[in-house]
């Protein structure tokens, strides 16, 4: 695939998911004690959705999702429904800053592929169809990559990696074609395990690969998956270091993953974390290729609802225009407002609030 120029398509924008109102907490709540059908608990989520598209439109944003709110977890829900892997209960949630999250992930029990029933592409279908022409409608999913994180390959199954690999690659390539196929063309992968080779020590590793291994791995995969990349489908990588109620996974600036990723990782645009000291400076950001993938800045925080500084938000902008120019830059939160059905430690209005000063913002920068 060659590199493609792509115009900014939107100069604010957002991670994608939302905090979950409480109908739908209560809704799941029911399903779960069998007081609520899966046909009335898709209603519940389908109505909700609609709001929430309403209320993005409202506030400003052209790229809309839907929140989110059919999915427990940001990258579980997607990678349980591939053919060869399930989502089980382990003995312990993951490690965060001062919390340990809820027990659930994913392993692999078989050959993995791509499920052409996969409730995603429906489930895609059916927003696109409320969005309709009033904006575009953006798809949020795991990147390949979180295949690669510790306790998820079956080595009894996938003894060789690099089958392993390939397999995955093989996947993602059917996934990207179905929602294709579906009519989205704007896909957005999400990243951890790449955010993560940059922490002084790896988290959710196992491997016995080296850092710099792992990275041309990481490269690898996902440049593979988007090498027939269909040219109209616009793709971004999005890196987080962990977003669970509030709290973080891990720290490390972009400074051992840009000569690589930065510089080759063939999507059309970064989402990247800066909302605080711990994804350090904007320095990494010279290995990205001028006239290239577009940068979108983190600089908002989705932990909290406090609006940032305007001034310190311009001045952080003029910052990151020594390494890349003005016009492919792009500003959002750093994550998204619930990567887990738990949600961030803020209110819906303080969303909205968040979300609309971006918005405006934005206007006041490249009008």
């Amino acid at each position: 695939m060659t590199q493609t120029k792509v115009k900014a398509l939107f100069r604010a924008d957002h991670v994608g998911s939302l905090l979950r109102p409480e109908s739908i907490h209560k809704a799941r709540k029911d399903f779960q004690e069998g007081h609520l059908t899966a046909q009335e608990l898709h209603a519940i989520e389908t109505e909700e959705i609609k709001k929430i598209v309403d209320k993005q439109i409202e506030v400003g944003l052209q790229a809309v999702t839907d929140g989110e709110f059919r999915r427990r977890f940001w990258h579980t829900d997607f990678l349980e429904h591939l053919h060869g892997v399930e989502g089980y209960v382990p003995e312990h949630g993951f490690a965060f800053k001062g919390e340990e999250t809820e027990r659930y992930d994913v392993r692999v029990i078989g050959k993995i592929s791509f499920n052409r029933d996969h409730p995603h592409i429906k489930d895609f279908i059916e927003f696109k169809e409320i969005v309709g022409d009033r904006a575009v409608a953006k798809q949020t999913i795991p990147s390949p990559n979180q295949l690669f994180n510790a306790g998820i390959r079956n080595l009894d199954i996938y003894p060789d990696i690099e089958e392993y690999t390939n397999d995955i690659i093989q996947t993602y390539r059917d996934a990207i074609q179905a929602f294709y196929d579906a009519g989205c063309r704007y896909l957005q992968l999400d990243d951890v395990y790449i955010a993560g080779l940059n922490a002084p020590e790896i988290p959710f590793n196992d491997s016995g690969y080296s850092r710099e291994q792992l990275i041309d791995l990481a490269l690898r995969v996902v440049n593979g998956a988007l090498e027939d990349k269909p040219e109209d489908l616009i793709v971004t990588t999005h890196l987080c270091r962990g977003n669970y109620r509030s709290k973080w996974a891990f720290e490390g600036s972009y400074a051992k993953i840009a000569p690589t990723l930065f510089a080759k990782e063939k999507v059309n645009g970064f989402f990247l974390e800066y909302d605080d000291d711990r994804s350090g400076d904007f320095g990494p950001l010279e290995y990205i290729p001028n006239g290239g993938p577009q940068v979108v800045l983190g600089v908002f925080t989705s932990k909290h609802g406090e609006l940032e500084e305007k001034e310190n938000i311009k001045a952080r902008i003029e910052e990151a225009t020594k390494y890349v120019p003005l016009e492919q830059l792009c500003i959002s939160p750093q994550c998204g407002f619930a990567s887990t059905h738990h949600g961030n430690i803020l209110t819906e209005e303080e969303q909205w609030t968040k979300l609309k000063y971006i918005v405006d913002l934005s206007k006041e920068i490249w009008g």
